[in-house]
């Protein structure tokens, strides 16, 4: 048998263990308070990245580069995992949650500036962030570091997200798009894991999102204002 299954399987058996009481109030439905969109890296633990360990609380979306749109027939528009709370379930709060070190907008950036090819299914996701990356490949200071140029990219990225969100007429009105990075790199000055809020319903910027939003402006941070 494969170890890494019985570990899985191991490790469910734990979880089975702690929550067997915890689904009563959620096994015929769900309200969930937020619907978090985040990458699918094997590093950013999405659920525990809010200390979330109650069902039916957060929806979550993983997909790389933590995107909120899809294309199909040349059009593009946003995914129906992430619309799916947001039309049917009254989840009035969006967060689109990028990490440092993104692989899928180092990808991007390599395509954008060296023509970097990939499988098809990877290359369809990157030409999806291609379009929200290319200002932000333009903007970028001549002096950076590919890592610096990369962390840059994953705010714009994020804000390419939230930008969707907005602007989509599917979107009901009144919901909440919040933009947020998730730091395990010590990019940000603050402590491994923390997640850092870079974007509220198009607002980036740093003064005037402490200024509005004054019980959590230790936590507003942004690498950059372009």
């Amino acid at each position: 048998m494969n170890e890494t299954l019985i570990d899985l399987l191991g490790g469910n058996r734990t979880h089975a263990d702690a929550f067997d009481g915890r689904f009563d109030e959620v096994q015929d439905g769900q309200a969930p308070d937020a619907v978090t969109v985040c990458c699918s890296d094997s590093r950013v633990l999405q659920d525990h990245a809010f200390d979330n360990d109650e069902p039916g609380h957060v929806f979550t979306c993983g997909n790389i580069g933590n995107r909120v749109v899809q294309r199909a027939d040349g059009e593009v528009f946003v995914s129906g995992d992430v619309l799916y709370p947001l039309v049917h379930t009254g989840t009035e709060t969006a967060v689109v949650m990028g990490h440092t070190g993104c692989g899928a907008v180092t990808a991007t950036y390599d395509a954008l500036t060296g023509g970097l090819s990939d499988r098809r299914g990877i290359e369809h996701c990157i030409d999806l962030l291609k379009p929200l990356l290319e200002e932000g490949v333009e903007a970028l200071p001549d002096d950076l570091d590919r890592a610096g140029a990369i962390n840059r990219l994953v705010e714009c990225n994020v804000d390419g997200q939230v930008r969707h969100l907005r602007e989509s007429p599917d979107v009901p009105t009144g919901v909440d798009v919040v933009g947020v990075v998730y730091d395990f790199q010590d990019v940000y000055g603050g402590r491994r894991g923390e997640v850092h809020v870079v974007n509220v319903d198009g607002e980036t910027s740093v003064e005037t999102l402490r200024d509005e939003y004054p019980d959590i402006a230790d936590r507003v941070h942004r690498l950059w204002e372009y």
